[in-house]
């Protein structure tokens, strides 16, 4: 199945770009290019489309604030030269966000995985979405550069005052980001918080020992307050006991 798709930047150089690189690829199906998201609120008032190829700082409106007006929910892919929207375009489930300027390759990896997502087959949903779950990520800004984390890859996050710490099995990331801002992020049926300074992964939790959770080699406190429902929360009822 085709994709058909739109292109939506203020630049007109940026749009003859894209539109170069969409016409290279077989399976997307352009429909329209507009210059502001006005002219997109047009095409789309009178038509559907699979997917947006869609910049973020624009006159008027801006591309996220864009997506906000949109009855229906598109796929999209943010195309812009700012880095420091990344965090924030991930709340609206973007498919991927690219950087200006963009190489064919990178744009061709974006296609590829919106190819993917939104041909999904239907009888297979479940098996997919547990896939699309392992392919989910944000971006964490640290000192000098945004991070790639997959979802899948958290085992819990760690406040540090003014600061958070994401833990992974390969790395400890440092960002400024505040522990409030980060469970914002998180998907909510694979995170809970268990105390005001920790929200954890539930599927890397190893064991529970007593008011402490053992994650890989780190033993992490459940506030009283968050005991009972982060038991419950943890275990769902599947409790072998004598």
């Amino acid at each position: 199945m085709r994709i058909s798709c739109l292109i939506i930047d203020d630049e007109a150089l940026a749009r003859k770009g894209i539109e170069k690189y969409v016409n290279e690829i077989d399976f997307l199906d352009l429909k329209g290019i507009c210059k502001n998201a006005m002219e997109a609120n047009s095409i789309l008032s009178k038509e559907k489309v699979d997917l947006l190829f869609l910049d973020i700082e624009m006159p008027m409106l801006t591309g996220i604030d864009f997506l906000k007006t949109i009855n229906y929910k598109p796929k999209v892919i943010f195309t812009t030269a700012y880095s420091e929207y990344a965090i924030e375009s991930f709340e609206f489930d973007v498919i991927d966000y690219l950087v200006k300027p963009i190489s064919f390759e990178r744009f061709l990896q974006a296609a590829n995985k919106a190819n993917r997502l939104i041909n999904q087959d239907s009888s297979s949903e479940v098996k997919q979405e547990t896939s699309k779950s392992n392919e989910e990520f944000i971006f964490i800004k640290t000192d000098k550069q945004l991070s790639k984390v997959f979802m899948n890859d958290i085992l819990f996050v760690e406040s540090m005052q003014n600061y958070s710490q994401i833990h992974t099995d390969k790395e400890t990331l440092v960002t400024l980001i505040p522990l409030k801002k980060v469970a914002e992020i998180l998907p909510e049926n694979e995170f809970i918080q268990i105390h005001k300074s920790f929200i954890i992964s539930k599927s890397k939790i190893e064991a529970i020992m007593g008011n402490q959770l053992v994650i890989k080699n780190h033993k992490l406190p459940i506030a009283r307050s968050y005991k009972d429902s982060v038991f419950q929360l943890i275990t769902e009822g599947r409790i072998l006991k004598k």
